[in-house]
């Protein structure tokens, strides 16, 4: 039903409603999109100065584009919220991010209109192109976009895929949204070619008020195509993105729909593979975000009329995984000199501000190029320093090889501080940190810890930090149990668990995040339990004394089980030819869709009750059954 409010956005269910209306119109659709998507993300919380950004843009695609035939592909996915408004999903846009609710990045899923799964950067023009291909392979009759932002374009990956998609001359349109942010400001060397556009939409109104005074082919028009490309070439990219075959359009403002308009009609008229650069604002359009998009890049619900209100914080403040790092990481680099912190892009994510602050000169911020930044750090590391790697989990797996290759063989003291380790909760299974204690186990010379609590994640980050070799620290997003850490840098002898409780016939054996639940279920079982600590290398003396002892060992991590921490105990019970049970409990072979971390832990079965369910089935199939004292007997023959 039509309202007041938004005349114009309800008549839109998907976008051939959009392409109904008059061009003219359009504006008037951006408008009050953007409304909309202001209204909605502050009583739902989500991402939210990136979609401000890109209004126009989405509005000028899907009207120009016979989506979903024709292929859009969002880099990343943080812009992506005014794409499911106007393709279906704008009555459930509020449920984003939530248990059962829209995804939170494009998921092909989900909608149709949602061309490739996406959540990690840089993908966008390798998957665009691939589809282009494919298109022309098949003769079909179909226009690919890729958008992708500049902070993106920073990452090795969107540059490879330039350089292939210009050699073979697609028909495939690129559009570079440049902001100059990604999360946080962008930084390097692209930004810094990015920016010498000096005032982009300045030199395009000077070209385009020109070229409307000369008659086209004329010798003043003639003098003013040579002038426009010298000063392209002095002063904005295009010569980089001609060189690797691809027609430069722009820049253009990207908030200017009739211009939007039609510089991409002109784009989809050149056959071939095009780049279409145009300037946004993060933000745009809510003068609070737009003051400040790194605080409204993802947001909880909000008083629009009032913005984000900075809350008092409490006395005594529970810490997060993140903030602990953050803080040892200022005090270990005021105590060592040779403390050099890398991170790529997530200054803020990560728990780096106050060390960009305390040592600029010791922080680096390498963009998105995960890859570049654990080599960088090896190069580091060869030259007597000890870099720290700050890098979530489900980023580290994009630098895998330079982690064995040009860390691991050569035994450089790296420590990688490994944030986001586990179930991440709303952001879903792009951004859970599933697997890295299956693919860190395997590499030779690493020395692997997950803490239990956040005192014990400072004596981790210091015992890794002062080895002597590459060593990783993998912690959960969020908060621990409350343990405050002592502003002491102790260590922990390495390889050496913690006995927590003793108790008959079970012994729960529990590697980081599961530790403080397998507390409550030991109690209730009257099991044993050991915080692991170490994943490698393994305490195989407690491990030994464990099996020894118990018929029923239970493993429980927060990780995917094949390959985890339960299998390397398996494998050194079945070394140890002791004869013991043992159930592995962790991350189920499929993905975990997005909601409350609490969710995603019981749909996983790592919380309580799901726990409990497991070691009770396998108690049963043993023939072992605990007694009402809570002490676990042998069932009677």
């Amino acid at each position: 039903m039509q309202t007041d409010r938004y005349p114009l956005l309800d008549l839109i269910d998907v976008p051939a409603d959009l392409r109904e209306l008059d061009e003219s119109q359009l504006t008037q659709v951006a408008d009050e999109l953007r409304d909309f998507l202001v209204q909605s993300v502050s009583r739902s919380g989500g991402h939210f100065s990136s979609g401000l950004g890109c209004i126009e843009l989405t509005v000028a695609l899907h009207y120009l584009f016979d989506t979903p035939k024709d292929r859009i592909v969002w880099d990343v996915g943080h812009q992506a919220y005014p794409h499911k408004i106007l393709t279906g999903r704008k009555r459930a846009i509020e449920t984003i991010k939530k248990t059962g609710g829209l995804a939170p990045f494009p998921k092909r899923a989900e909608s149709e209109f949602d061309t490739f799964g996406v959540g990690h950067s840089s993908t966008s023009i390798s998957a665009a192109l691939g589809m282009a291909l494919a298109s022309q392979h098949h003769g079909d009759e179909r226009r690919v976009v890729a958008v992708i932002g500049d902070g993106a374009l920073t990452a090795g990956m969107a540059f490879e895929a330039l350089n292939h998609g210009g050699d073979l001359s697609p028909d495939l349109l690129v559009i570079l949204n440049e902001n100059q942010m990604s999360i946080s400001p962008n930084v390097g060397g692209v930004t810094k070619m990015l920016g010498r556009v000096m005032s982009g939409p300045t030199v395009t109104a000077i070209r385009e008020q020109g070229k409307r005074m000369m008659h086209k082919g004329s010798p003043a028009w003639r003098f003013m195509s040579r002038w426009e490309e010298h000063i392209k070439g002095m002063v904005m990219p295009s010569t980089l993105f001609e060189e690797f075959g691809f027609n430069y359009l722009g820049p253009i403002d990207g908030h200017d729909v009739p211009t939007l308009i039609r510089t991409i009609r002109t784009a989809n008229s050149v056959k071939g593979p095009n780049l279409l650069h145009i300037i946004t604002k993060k933000g745009k359009g809510y003068p609070p975000a737009e003051a400040d998009p790194i605080k409204y890049h993802a947001v909880s619900p909000f008083d629009p009329s009032k913005g984000i209100e900075d809350k008092p914080k409490p006395e005594k403040p529970r810490l997060t995984y993140t903030q602990v790092f953050g803080q040892w990481l200022c005090d270990m680099a005021a105590a060592s000199d040779k403390l050099l912190a890398i991170t790529p892009a997530m200054r803020e994510g990560s728990g780096l501000v106050e060390f960009a602050k305390q040592f600029p000169d010791r922080y680096f911020d390498v963009g998105i190029a995960e890859q570049h930044s654990v080599t960088l750090a090896a190069g580091m590391a060869c030259e007597g320093a000890h870099p720290v790697v700050a890098i979530y989990s489900t980023f580290l797996q994009r630098a895998y090889d330079q982690l064995v290759h040009d860390v691991a063989v050569q035994n450089l003291p790296v420590l990688f501080a490994i944030d986001r380790a586990g179930l991440v909760g709303s952001d879903g299974p792009t951004h859970a940190g599933s697997f890295d204690l299956s693919y860190m186990r395997c590499i030779p010379n690493l020395i692997i810890m997950a803490p239990s609590d956040e005192a014990e994640c400072r004596r981790m980050l210091t015992t890794g930090y002062r080895y002597d070799g590459p060593a990783a620290v993998r912690y959960p997003r969020g908060t621990g149990p409350g343990a405050m850490p002592e502003k002491a840098l102790d260590t922990i002898p390495i390889g050496q668990s913690q006995l927590i409780r003793e108790g008959e016939q079970i012994a729960l054996l529990a590697f980081g995040s599961m530790v403080p639940i397998s507390l409550e279920i030991a109690e209730s079982l009257n099991a044993s339990l050991v915080n692991m600590r170490f994943i490698k290398p393994l305490d195989l003396e407690m491990i030994r004394e464990m099996a020894n002892r118990h018929p029923l060992i239970v493993t429980l991590e927060e990780n995917a089980l094949q390959g985890g921490a339960g299998s390397a105990v398996a494998e050194a019970i079945q070394s140890m030819n002791v004869d013991t049970n043992v159930l592995q409990i962790g991350i189920p072979d499929h993905y975990i869709e997005h909601g409350a971390r609490e969710d995603c832990l019981e749909a996983a079965g790592l919380g309580r009750a799901g726990v409990l369910r497991q070691i009770r089935s396998r108690l049963a199939a043993l023939g072992l059954s605990p007694s009402p004292t809570g002490a676990v007997n042998h069932r009677s023959a």
